[in-house]
């Protein structure tokens, strides 16, 4: 796969010089604030049919996802070009990282620096919508049920979709197979995105390993809590509450080309050999990938 291209930060010299934007005073900040508020009084917001929320997302959750992308990962998003600005796409990407926090700086990352400002609608597991609190502010952010049928719908209907194969495979490995892919399922991923037509975008994320290293999985409270496993860390349970706060890795998130469905038709999605091929080469592509990050990454907190 060609490496990602890395947007200049600085125009041409030719080009004229446009001031950033600046940020709003305090007056307008309160003025939004009010005015949020006064839409969840009085009711004025809408949710569509999976329960997302986009004025929430956009003024409460999203502004708390912030800081850990700009200043406590140091999020580099790579590739962004590769990123339909329009229409229905499947982004799919590699999972770490003992909680999904690979998935919340994804929907951050493509939010904020795609130019179209994508919203990326996940894809999650059944637990997390049996999760109190977790499971209906999931909802409110875009995720919905990791299933063909809800990923189908949100394709058809122009969504950017983001699904992450591995599932608790991936963010429940241990820290010595940190960056080494596990299985993809079945490949129902890429059934929808042939029924559909949408694109298949490869994601590779780098960082997510490093900020809760897995030594250890207590499998005896994972099975009393109904969870797929419990893990231990060099901070937690040991440090208590402290011990969630996560490492301060540096991420580097690439998207790379996009794998076109469309000219298989919807009929390709029953022959089993195709989906296996396709899904065998995304995940040989996110792979490939990860082994290039990795090189240009000039140190795990650097």
């Amino acid at each position: 796969m060609p490496e990602a291209r890395v947007i200049p930060l600085r125009p041409d010299d030719d080009d004229p010089y446009v001031p950033p934007p600046t940020a709003p005073g305090w007056e307008e900040q309160l003025a939004g604030g009010l005015e949020f508020l006064r839409r969840r009084f009085t009711g004025e917001y809408d949710t569509d049919e999976f329960g997302f929320d986009p004025d929430l997302a956009d003024h409460v959750l999203l502004p708390l996802l912030r800081p850990f992308f700009q200043k406590w990962f140091r999020v580099e998003t790579r590739g962004l070009e590769n990123v339909p600005a329009e229409g229905g796409a499947l982004v799919v990407a590699n999972h770490s990282g003992t909680l999904p926090v690979d998935a919340l700086m994804t929907t951050v990352a493509l939010h904020d620096e795609h130019p179209a400002h994508r919203r990326l609608r996940l894809l999650g597991a059944d637990l997390v919508f049996e999760l109190p609190f977790v499971g209906s502010m999931s909802r409110k952010m875009g995720t919905t049920l990791a299933c063909n049928e809800d990923a189908e719908r949100l394709l058809t209907g122009g969504e950017l979709v983001g699904v992450f194969p591995e599932g608790f495979k991936g963010i429940g490995k241990s820290f010595r197979e940190r960056y080494t892919l596990q299985r993809f399922g079945r490949g129902g991923f890429v059934s929808a995105a042939l029924r559909t037509g949408a694109p298949i975008v490869p994601c590779a994320i780098v960082g997510a390993e490093e900020i809760y290293p897995m030594i250890g999985n207590a499998r005896t409270a994972a099975r009393l809590m109904g969870l797929p496993y419990f893990p231990i860390t060099p901070t937690f349970p040991l440090l208590g509450p402290l011990g969630l706060v996560p490492l301060p890795s540096k991420w580097l998130i690439a998207f790379g080309e996009p794998i076109e469905t469309a000219s298989y038709g919807p009929a390709a999605a029953e022959d089993p050999m195709l989906v296996f091929n396709l899904t065998d080469q995304v995940r040989e592509t996110i792979q490939s990938s990860l082994y290039q990050l990795l090189l240009q990454r000039k140190g795990v907190f650097g």
